[in-house]
């Protein structure tokens, strides 16, 4: 029988930190972050990465994998997160996987395998075309070669349009056939999932809205500064994360803090509503509803009542 594991996931801002490493320390658990930007060193404070006090001595992995200007992708985290959930389980220990990064959490937990991606050259010379022609020229060359993947797609989508082009270019099949094939994959592990929203969207708001205003206290300018001293590129992925790249514009004089704050704030909530939109396919996913007041006490015997797993 496979061996389960725990899944705590949610919108950012929830509070899926604090619970997962309550939760870890109750079931002497260890924690999988499933969060697509803490993956970065010295990406601490825009990605709301847990400090080694608030870790509370509670084993983290996948966490400062990567330099920020490396190229990470969703295969690369299967690959690395599976291998720790091997580890964690063969010392006979329980894996939470906290995070709400839902397509590293899918991916994981069904066993997802990604077309490979050779380097021959094509993706430089699709993203130059790309710099080109511009992002609806290429949605239309995806478009003669995979329809499908192209209807799920926007112009502005420009990172899944090159990916998707340089999967055909590259093997001959389309990423649409090739996603296919893996979903016929069992998944590998039995996953207890646990979703934590709150009962009142605002209150969710008002959370989102005191962290920016908390990262700033702490130093997030001073940070990006930092990365862009250390030559990070402000068009790399990791500083194109909401935190990161809403600020570039105060840093160099083009706009207000206050204004970049606020554009931060409305575009985490937005995130926060795809990321919702994102784990209610999830039928299997229990959601555990809060006010806001409760405690862990309070959130884990909700668990209890509704997930049938003894370590809880």
């Amino acid at each position: 029988m496979k061996k389960p594991i725990i899944i705590l996931t949610g919108p950012t801002a929830v509070g899926k930190t604090k619970a997962s490493i309550e939760l870890a320390q109750k079931i002497g658990g260890e924690i999988i972050s499933a969060d697509s930007m803490q993956i970065y060193r010295r990406m601490d404070i825009g990605t709301a990465k847990p400090t080694p006090e608030e870790m509370e001595g509670v084993p983290h992995h996948m966490i400062d994998c990567v330099e920020p200007g490396e190229d990470f992708s969703v295969g690369k985290y299967v690959q690395l997160a599976d291998g720790c959930v091997q580890d964690i389980l063969s010392r006979g220990k329980t894996a939470v996987i906290a995070g709400g990064t839902g397509l590293y959490v899918d991916s994981l937990i069904a066993g997802r395998t990604f077309a490979p991606v050779p380097q021959t050259g094509k993706r430089e010379a699709l993203e130059a075309q790309l710099r080109q022609e511009g992002g609806e020229a290429m949605l239309r060359k995806l478009r003669a070669v995979d329809p499908d993947a192209a209807a799920r797609l926007h112009p502005a989508d420009e990172k899944r349009i090159i990916r998707a082009l340089e999967v055909y270019a590259e093997t001959g099949r389309t990423i649409t056939q090739h996603n296919l094939d893996t979903q016929q994959i069992p998944p590998r592990y039995r996953p207890v999932w646990i979703g934590l929203d709150y009962l009142d969207r605002a209150v969710l708001y008002r959370r989102i809205d005191l962290r920016v205003d908390l990262m700033l206290q702490a130093g997030l300018l001073d940070e990006i500064r930092a990365l862009l001293a250390r030559g990070v590129s402000p068009r790399t992925t990791a500083m194109q994360a909401i935190g990161y790249k809403e600020f570039f514009d105060a840093l160099e004089g083009r706009s207000t803090l206050s204004a970049a704050a606020d554009l931060c704030k409305q575009r985490s909530r937005n995130y926060a509503k795809r990321q919702l939109t994102w784990f209610r396919r999830n039928p299997q996913l229990c959601w555990l509803r809060m006010t806001g007041q409760e405690d862990f006490a309070q959130i884990l015997a909700a668990a209890r009542q509704n997930i049938p797993f003894s370590a809880l």
